[in-house]
C-alpha cells in the first residue's frame, strides 16, 4: 500500500472567472479599431469610481503596458498591467504585473456574428488573502465588474454602431 510522506494540506481554489458579452451591430474591424484608439481606455473607464490612467505604452500589442491609479476605499493603489497576447481583429490579453489582485488576466475576444461582432470580456482573478477575502468581498468585486462592463459595452456599442 502506498503512503505519502507529504503531510496533507487543505487546498483552496480561489481563482474566479467573470465573463460578459455584448452583440454589437458593427464589423469586427470597427469594434477592434475602437479598442486600438489611443484614448480608448479613458473612454471606457466609468466616471465612478474615479480610476486614473497614469501611463499607457505600446497600444494593444504584446509587451504594451498600462498603469492605473485605482481607488480602494479611502486609499489608492497603482495597477500595472502588461499585454501578453494580441491577434488583430480577434483578441488581446492583459495580465496584472502588480496591483490590487493576487491574480488578474483579462481576455478581450472579438468574434464575427452575422453582420455584427460578439465582444466578450473574460477575466480570471483571485483576491489577495483568499479564501477569506473571497468570502468577505467577492460579491462586491463581482458587482463592480458587472457595473464596469455594462458601462464599457454600452460605450463600445454606441460608438461603433454610430459609425454605420
Amino acid at each position: 500500500m502506498y503512503q505519502s510522506t507529504t503531510p496533507a494540506r487543505a487546498s483552496y481554489e480561489c481563482m474566479r472567472h467573470y465573463e460578459r458579452s455584448v452583440l454589437i451591430n458593427a464589423p469586427v474591424e470597427t469594434v477592434f479599431a475602437f479598442h486600438e484608439r489611443p484614448d480608448a481606455l479613458e473612454l471606457l473607464t466609468p466616471p465612478t469610481p474615479p480610476v486614473r490612467v497614469l501611463r499607457r505604452e505600446g497600444g494593444l500589442q504584446v509587451g504594451a503596458i498600462v498603469e492605473l491609479l485605482v481607488p480602494l476605499g479611502p486609499f489608492h493603489k497603482r495597477w500595472l498591467a502588461r499585454h501578453i497576447a494580441y491577434e488583430k481583429n480577434r483578441l488581446f490579453v492583459d495580465t496584472q504585473v502588480s496591483g490590487p489582485f493576487a491574480h488578474w488576466t483579462h481576455r478581450h475576444l472579438f468574434a464575427p456574428n452575422g453582420t455584427g461582432t460578439l465582444l466578450t470580456d473574460s477575466i480570471e482573478f483571485e483576491l489577495p488573502l483568499a479564501p477569506l477575502s473571497e468570502w468577505l468581498g467577492g460579491w462586491v468585486v463581482r458587482r463592480q465588474l458587472d457595473s464596469m462592463f455594462r458601462y464599457r459595452h454600452e460605450v463600445t456599442r454606441r460608438y461603433c454602431e454610430s459609425l454605420g
